[in-house]
Parts: structure tokens; C-alpha cells; sequence
């Protein structure tokens, strides 16, 4: 469970960094302390095999999933991920002994005393649903051939001539809302808020109705807003059951 853990930090740290290090030696250096953190805190808790695992795994997630654009590999490397998580989350029990840890880790909660493997789940399913799961969103959208409203002059990507927009005005918040919202759909979830959670899915789609009516005859905009939030809400629900079934294993 603990590789589970590592991995999904790993990406995850290393998808915001990617994002918010301009300067490539500047983003080397990040990207060379969040290996060396990772391998170091593996030593400390007694899973240095696991760390290295991630940290392999971590390198063939930047190299297939570039930040903006679409790899060859498409969206397979997050199916991937998915299956190497849930697999190592549900036939891996959770680690007894943490080495060095094992005397100052004490993380109490309503549910009882969290384990180690426990709150680094949880850890790095915050952190890839803060940037990882949007480069997921984007390359499911560009498998399918997804017209998407950032795109301008009918650039052709995905195997489909994308319909050409004016320049966008205003805030673009789609980066930050994602993020919150699947923020929001884990914790509701894990807190079995359902109604709460409806409501709110629900809500989107009135508030996005205006402009999905726009569509005309082509249900582009629709087709656009269907893909791109099934898939992150599907990456959402995925992160609270490994969440979930962590803290009851």
C-alpha cells in the first residue's frame, strides 16, 4: 500500500512543480529535491524499495504526460497508474513496521489512530487531483477529439480540426476550479455527504446550461463539458474509494 502512496505523491509533487517552475534549472533542481525526498523518506520508513519504484514511476508519468501537450501515449499512462494504485492498495497490506518512524509517528483522527500508509494515500491523492488529474482531463479530451474553447485557430489536435474561438477575455479559472471541485467531491464522499454531493455536481450543469445552449447543431460545448467533468469527477471518486479502503484495511 505504501508504493500506492509514494507514487501518487511523487506524480503529483512533480506535476505542480512542472507547473509552477518556469525556469527549467529551476525546475530540474525542484524535480532533483522531490527524488531525493521521496528516496530519503523511504529509507526512514523502512520502504526504500517502494520509494525507488515510485520514483521510476514517476519518471515514465513526466516523460508520457507532458504538461501541455499531449503525449503519444495519450491517456493509457493514467489508465496505467490506476491499475499498479488499486492493485498494490488492495493486495499489498498495510506496512507494520515504519523504521525510523515507528516511535514519533502519531496521527490521531475521529475514526482512531492513522497509519503511515493511511495518510500518505490521502496525501497523494490531494496532490494529483491538484494538477495531475487536469493533464488526465486534457488527454482524454484529446483522444476523443474534443473541441476545446482554449484552442484557437482551428489548430488540429487529436486527429480533428478543432473549431476556431476569439481570443478569450476575463478570468480563466478552469485550472483552479477543477482542482477545488474534485477537492470537494473526495471530501464529500469520504464524509458520505451523497445528497451535498449531488447537489453540487448538479449545480454545475445549471450554472454551465447558458452556454451548452449556445451549441447550435454541433454540441461541441456540450460534448466538451460531459468529457472533461466525467472524467475528473471519475478521478475524484477513484481517490476517495483508495482513500477509503486504506483507512478500513
Amino acid at each position: 500500500m505504501i508504493l500506492a502512496g509514494l507514487a501518487l505523491v511523487s506524480i503529483g509533487a512533480s506535476d505542480l512543480a512542472r507547473r509552477f517552475a518556469r525556469r527549467r534549472s529551476a525546475r530540474i533542481a525542484v524535480l532533483s529535491l522531490l527524488a531525493v525526498a521521496v528516496i530519503g523518506f523511504g529509507a526512514c520508513s523502512a520502504a526504500l524499495i517502494p520509494a525507488v519504484i515510485a520514483c521510476v514511476l514517476c519518471g515514465v508519468w513526466m516523460w508520457t504526460m507532458p504538461l501541455d501537450a499531449t503525449g503519444r501515449a495519450s491517456f493509457w499512462p493514467a489508465a496505467v497508474l490506476a491499475g499498479v494504485v488499486f492493485a498494490t492498495t488492495a493486495l499489498l497490506p498495510a506496512s507494520t513496521r515504519h523504521g525510523l518512524l515507528d516511535d514519533v509517528w502519531v496521527v490521531r483522527s475521529p475514526m482512531g489512530d492513522l497509519g503511515l500508509d493511511v495518510v500518505l494515500l490521502a496525501s497523494g491523492v490531494a496532490l494529483f487531483a491538484a494538477e495531475s488529474a487536469n493533464l488526465v482531463v486534457r488527454a482524454a479530451l484529446d483522444r476523443e477529439g474534443t473541441w476545446r474553447p482554449a484552442d484557437l485557430g482551428g489548430a488540429l489536435r487529436g486527429g480533428r480540426l478543432r473549431q476556431p474561438q476569439p481570443a478569450a477575455t476575463g478570468f480563466q479559472g478552469g485550472r483552479l476550479i477543477g482542482p477545488l471541485e474534485r477537492f470537494l467531491v473526495v471530501a464529500l464522499t469520504l464524509a458520505s455527504a451523497y445528497p451535498l454531493l449531488a447537489a453540487m455536481l448538479a449545480a454545475k450543469g445549471i450554472v454551465r446550461f447558458p452556454e451548452i445552449s449556445k451549441d447550435g447543431e454541433t454540441g461541441a460545448r456540450a460534448e466538451y463539458f460531459l468529457v472533461g467533468s466525467l472524467v475528473s469527477w471519475v478521478i475524484a471518486l477513484a481517490g476517495a474509494f483508495l482513500v477509503w479502503w486504506a483507512a478500513r484495511s
